[in-house]
């Protein structure tokens, strides 16, 4: 079962002494931080934990494989995430 955003919610408030609503506000910032940073195109490192990282990617010529027609994916961004070595050793152990 994933962690979800209550949960995460929860373990701020338990760890840091806040009330709920004080978790909260905490990360949903620190969310919006991150997303208008990836939104403007710059990358993001967290110390210890990884790099995200937007690439561009070009125009291409794709299938459809429910209907098997070929078709253009329009250029656009996504995220990549490559993960710190301190995370990747807590990983696996």
């Amino acid at each position: 079962m994933a962690l979800t955003k209550t949960d995460i919610v929860e373990r701020i408030a338990e760890k840091n002494d806040f009330r709920p609503a004080e978790a909260k506000n905490v990360l949903e910032e620190l969310l919006e931080i991150i997303k208008f940073t990836l939104a403007s195109g710059e990358d993001l490192m967290i110390s210890g934990f990884g790099k995200f990282k937007v690439n561009e990617k070009k125009t291409r010529k794709a299938r459809n494989p429910a209907t098997g027609n070929s078709m253009m994916l329009d250029k656009r961004r996504v995220v990549t995430f490559k993960c710190a070595g301190k995370l990747r050793d807590k990983i696996n152990g």
